[in-house]
């Protein structure tokens, strides 16, 4: 057998295979000499059938065989003999000539194919003991309980009927019923029976609810509205219909006493416990927003001091999937480049960074989760697949079947464990200073950074 490398070329590979027809006609005879034993052919007693009558027999699928598992063998001990750490899968080209092929599974040729692979780089770490970080924390305020206790109550608000030929206001309930057309034909979805409207609450399609104001129970109105560009179905995108509407009747809201009796009614003991379920759990969205920031603050010091080349296969990929994003959001939005003041081009270049620093922070994470030994337990992972299960009542054994069959949706679950448990490990290293700061501060939107 002969290797030659014939490119080395930045992070890209190629290698030159040649295996002599000799050694895989000797391949051949042992695989069909090891099954002999297990083939049944009429005239021959079990085990004792001729290895020259295998091979005119099942000559060809051996000698297919013999060949998937050299190159897949020889494949992997230039890996093992480079040191190599592949970022791709191996690209592995035959000759395309029809009568070459022939010729090799024939058993009349050498086998000769070219390997091509991107490697990944070797990263040297930067020292994780010199970062410094703020993390940004706020206290829950009683304001912010307050407000959640209001929201509370006015979703839980009675709504009583309005008197006959009382008109509908804001605020107010209507219950209709609706016919719509588009360009005089009903749609799919464009009728309704007894359906709430609550008016300035902006649920329905804008200019529903406004000409809904003023309507009186028993009531007929015709509503023209158009639904948004960015309008989930896209067929009804940026459509304008039209509706008939029957008002059955209009309800205001009433008023909610909120005290203990309104808590038990939410199935708490007190309004006091109620409070203090709402601070704990505005406490935690208060702790997941501070991790976010940390967490990127700190991939912002990684990728400032981790600048190697990143394989170009893997940023294609990355940009690729991006990029499809990127247009399919304006495509859904019918917005442009320009409408977002840019260009087309200064968009590629933009995404493009976008997707090196990814892959160069996603290459980086991995090598040190793997030099230090960081994973990711079974129980881990069953209790987040677990969490995934549950979100969808009903069909919890259809879940569970789709992780089972599909190893790559697992590692979708596990690939975000793994990660936190980096950000982890690098935050036990590093400097963290913790920052109290107003609600507003640790809410305001940074500026567009992909992690």
């Amino acid at each position: 057998m002969q290797v030659t490398e014939t490119l080395s070329e930045g992070l890209k590979r190629e290698f030159k295979v040649v295996v002599p027809a000799t050694e895989l006609d000797a391949k051949v005879n042992k695989h069909l000499d090891d099954i002999k034993g297990r083939v049944r052919m009429d005239g021959f007693r079990p085990g004792k059938v001729p290895v020259a009558h295998l091979k005119r027999v099942y000559g060809r699928s051996a000698m297919a065989e013999v060949i998937e598992s050299t190159v897949r063998d020889v494949n992997a001990k230039i890996v093992t003999d480079h040191g190599y750490r592949l970022a791709t899968t191996p690209k592995v080209t035959f000759p395309e000539e029809a009568d070459a092929i022939e010729q090799l599974v024939a058993g009349k040729t050498d086998l000769a194919y070219t390997m091509a692979v991107e490697i990944v780089p070797k990263i040297e770490f930067a020292d994780f003991k010199a970062i410094k970080l703020t993390k940004l924390v706020t206290d829950v305020a009683d304001a912010e309980i307050d407000e959640a206790v209001t929201r509370i109550a006015e979703q839980n608000r009675p709504f009583m009927q309005k008197p006959e030929g009382e008109k509908a206001a804001k605020d107010d309930r209507v219950i209709v019923s609706f016919t719509g057309r588009i360009d005089g034909a009903p749609f799919e979805g464009g009728t309704g029976e007894d359906i709430a409207v609550q008016l300035g609450s902006g649920t329905f399609i804008p200019g529903f609810e406004d000409q809904l104001l003023g309507a009186v129970a028993g009531e007929k109105r015709t509503i023209k509205a158009t639904f948004p560009t960015n309008y989930a179905n896209e067929k009804l995108a940026g459509k304008e219909a039209e509706f008939d509407v029957t008002v059955k009747s209009v309800e205001t809201p009433g008023k909610v006493e909120v005290d203990d009796a309104f808590a038990k009614g939410l199935g708490l003991e007190s309004l006091a416990k109620l409070r203090d379920a709402l601070r704990e759990r505005i406490g935690r969205e208060h702790a997941t927003a501070s991790r976010q920031k940390l967490k990127r603050a700190l991939l912002d010091d990684l990728d400032a001091h981790h600048k190697f080349e990143p394989p170009p296969t893997l940023v294609e990929e990355e940009f690729a999937r991006v990029w499809k994003s990127v247009n399919t959001e304006l495509e859904a939005t019918k917005r442009t480049f320009a409408d977002e003041g840019t260009t087309e081009e200064k968009a590629k270049a933009e995404y493009r960074a976008i997707a090196e620093r990814r892959v160069r922070l996603g290459l980086l994470m991995a090598e040190i989760g793997e030099q230090n030994k960081i994973t990711v337990s079974e129980d881990e992972l069953n209790r987040a697949l677990m969490e995934q299960v549950r979100q969808y009542p009903g069909q919890e054994q259809r879940i569970w079947d789709y992780f089972r069959q599909n190893p790559a949706a697992v590692d979708a679950v596990r690939a975000p464990l793994f990660e936190e448990k980096v950000v982890d490990f690098l935050l036990e290293l590093a400097t963290v200073t913790e920052k109290k700061v107003a609600r507003e501060e640790l809410y305001k939107d940074d500026e567009k950074t992909a992690d």
